[in-house]
């Protein structure tokens, strides 16, 4: 569960019978509950509308966006949730062009290789009506990416090194959803760009070991003529059962 406890009092057996260390317990503070001015239906009803606007955009524009702004973004992000709150995520924002160039080189080497020999027939023809292929000028046109990596150590370099990690993917992916909700608030557009194997993000950004690619999000504003595909969502009572 997510919401395991942050740390436990104590010491422990490690599987080798070592001596583990443990965190203190923290100290509880009183919780101030986040009030949006309004009946709960009401603000839930104005915040779908804005994200029902929120789509999938390849078509950027080099429009300049701060430094600040992508902090901003990420420090959203990294308010999420995580298994024992070890918060095992690294965000690395790239507004480099040579950087970037390298990562779109990177990149479409990658996705050659799937449409030419890795996707199955029917991936190809899932894809097919959304308009995509291997060439990825967004990657080098959007003024920033941001590689989300997920970390398989927890505190590199500390005593708790080897306390381990855990939900490492469900902490990350809820936290990378939260930086795409935090992007469309801003008025920004994005992607989620998952390029496989990604490993090059790794070497060309000089990442360690422990921190793995796990996606890559080209952040800014979209290109005066970009387009989106008609597509729908399911329906709720597709992705919603009630048991009363």
């Amino acid at each position: 569960m997510l919401d395991q406890q942050d740390a436990v009092t104590g010491g422990g057996q490690g599987a080798h019978g070592d001596e583990v260390p443990r965190g203190p317990v923290h100290e509880h503070a009183p919780y101030v509950p986040y009030n949006p001015g309004k009946p709960p239906q009401e603000a839930a009803d104005e915040f779908l509308e804005v994200m029902r606007r929120r789509r999938s955009i390849r078509s950027f524009s080099d429009r300049p966006v701060s430094e600040q702004l992508i902090q901003t973004l990420v420090s959203t992000a990294a308010t999420a949730p995580s298994g024992a709150n070890k918060q095992p995520w690294r965000f690395v924002a790239i507004s480099n062009p040579e950087i970037k160039r390298q990562i779109r080189m990177a990149a479409e080497e990658e996705e050659r290789a799937f449409y030419e020999r890795r996707a199955t027939p029917q991936w190809l023809a899932d894809l097919a009506p959304l308009g995509t292929d291997a060439s990825k000028p967004f990657l080098e046109v959007a003024p920033w990416l941001i590689v989300v990596f997920k970390l398989l150590k927890s505190v590199p370099g500390s005593a708790m090194e080897h306390a381990g990690v855990y939900y490492v993917n469900e902490s990350v992916g809820i936290a990378t959803g939260m930086l795409i909700t935090a992007i469309h608030q801003a008025g920004l557009v994005t992607l989620t760009h998952t390029p496989s194997p990604m490993g090059f993000l790794g070497r060309i950004l000089h990442r360690p070991e422990y921190e793995r690619p796990f996606l890559l999000l080209p952040v800014g504003y979209p290109a005066d003529d970009a387009t989106v595909p008609v597509i729908a969502r399911k329906p709720l009572n597709q992705v919603l059962n009630f048991e009363l």
